[in-house]
């Protein structure tokens, strides 16, 4: 699985994971809507760990800031292209 997140992404959803823990507490960690937070808090700090999001993969999202390469792997400026 290749990144498809970057950092801002990634952070994000680690303050959108906090708050649904917190608001899981509010409403109570074993009603049905405390659960349900509790789900999206684990996805939001697992696919912040790893870096990539299943649902930007399907509909081509990438939020990495993507770097234009050459063939060999090397940064290209926006000002030199490779011929």
């Amino acid at each position: 699985m290749k990144k498809n997140m970057g950092t801002t992404d990634r952070a994000l959803r680690v303050v959108v994971a906090a708050g649904a823990v917190a608001g899981s507490g509010v409403l109570g960690f074993t009603t049905a809507w405390g659960i349900v937070l509790l789900a999206v808090a684990a996805v939001m700090v697992v696919t912040s760990a790893s870096g990539y999001c299943p649902l930007y993969s399907v509909l081509r999202i990438r939020t990495t800031g993507a770097r234009h390469t050459d063939a060999e792997g090397h940064r290209i400026s926006h000002l030199h292209r490779a011929a």
